[in-house]
């Protein structure tokens, strides 16, 4: 690792001081060094975070940001005060492991192209799986359905080893993401407007549109608690995965097979919406129509964004990107793994 090279470490926070005792110390343990900061952002919490914090762990920095700015304007607020050449996003409900630093900076100093790497997730409650938000590096299907290795929408595999190798991903988790500082701010840091779920996709997909690359790095393992904001299933969540969605594939999809993808997209999720309905979920049905409805809402801020990101695009066509439906491989041709995809993004 480069001596001169600043690394910040930063952990937003909202309301979770219970989880400060089980995640933190591993942090402050395994990230010692003359050029590395643990932060705490603090997002405006209503708990005693700030004041448990300076009692039990006075080593760590603390940043007030006075409000609660959702987790994607609230990184860029916090960041914006930071000097450093290198950022880990990093959740408040994630262990680490010793050595975990290193593997990620290393991928950056042998590539400048590389704006963010994601070390392997695994879960805290069952680490010989692999977490949802993350696994072994993320993906989206052709019409923009995310999806990871060692993570298939709710089937998790078991980590056998089966993806120990450093390679090239199209997403990489805001649970843990290392990101080149440059890059960061000059993409203009995350989406404020997704507030959260699915901001770190959308600017890996700035980023990969830009020419820049997503590594995954198994040599760093992590384990996330995961559902430490909203829980699986919980109604904002669905309705911020729908909406996030349809921002994030309008924004980048390209030219070419805009128009065809983007109305899919629309059709599938009233495919969606209907399945909630008929399995009476009514709070997810209407999370879905509160998604489209607020789609159109933002459509003028939107279209001036794809305007000027089309502008920056250099690259069109990614790897990473699966040609097929990731929802028929799953649904239909029941293929819960990423080895019976018969995808190779490299």
């Amino acid at each position: 690792m480069c001596k001169d090279k600043k690394i910040a470490i930063v952990i937003l926070n909202w309301n979770g001081v219970k989880l400060f005792p089980d995640y933190l110390p591993s942090v402050i343990e395994h990230s010692k060094g003359e050029n590395i900061e643990v932060i705490v952002a603090d997002n405006g919490s209503t708990d005693n975070s700030l004041e448990f914090l300076k009692a039990n762990f006075p080593e760590i920095t603390l940043l007030d940001l006075k409000e609660n700015y959702g987790f994607a304007k609230g990184y860029n607020v916090a960041l914006n005060q930071i000097d450093a050449d290198y950022f880990v996003l990093l959740n408040s409900d994630v262990k680490v492991e010793e050595n975990w630093i290193l593997p990620c900076i290393d991928q950056f100093e042998q590539d400048e192209k590389i704006a963010a790497v994601q070390p392997k997730v695994l879960s805290f409650n069952e680490p010989e799986l692999f977490e949802y938000a993350g696994a072994a590096g993320g993906f989206i299907d052709k019409f923009g359905y995310p999806f990871c290795r060692g993570r298939i929408l709710d089937h998790v595999e078991k980590d056998e080893n089966q993806y120990d190798r450093a390679s090239e991903i199209f997403w990489a988790t805001g649970a843990c993401m290392f990101v080149r500082a440059e890059a960061f701010k000059n993409a203009g840091g995350l989406d404020a407007d997704f507030w959260a779920h699915m901001e770190e996709i959308d600017l890996c997909w700035r980023w990969k549109n830009q020419g820049y690359k997503i590594i995954y790095e198994p040599r760093s393992v992590v384990y996330h608690l995961g559902g430490g904001s909203l829980e699986y299933g919980n109604p904002k969540k669905v309705y911020l995965n729908f909406r996030n969605n349809l921002f994030m594939l309008y924004k980048n999809l390209p030219k070419k097979n805009f128009l065809p993808i983007f109305l899919s997209r629309m059709i599938l999720d009233g495919v969606a919406a209907a399945k909630f309905l008929v399995g009476t979920e009514f709070k997810a049905f209407a999370a879905v129509a509160k998604a489209h409805r607020d789609f159109y809402k933002n459509f003028s801020a939107l279209r001036k964004k794809r305007k000027d990101l089309l502008k920056l695009a250099s690259v069109n066509n990614h790897k990473q990107i699966y040609p097929k439906s990731i929802m028929w491989k799953f649904f239909v041709q029941k293929k819960y793994k990423f080895a019976e995809l018969n995808f190779n993004p490299e």
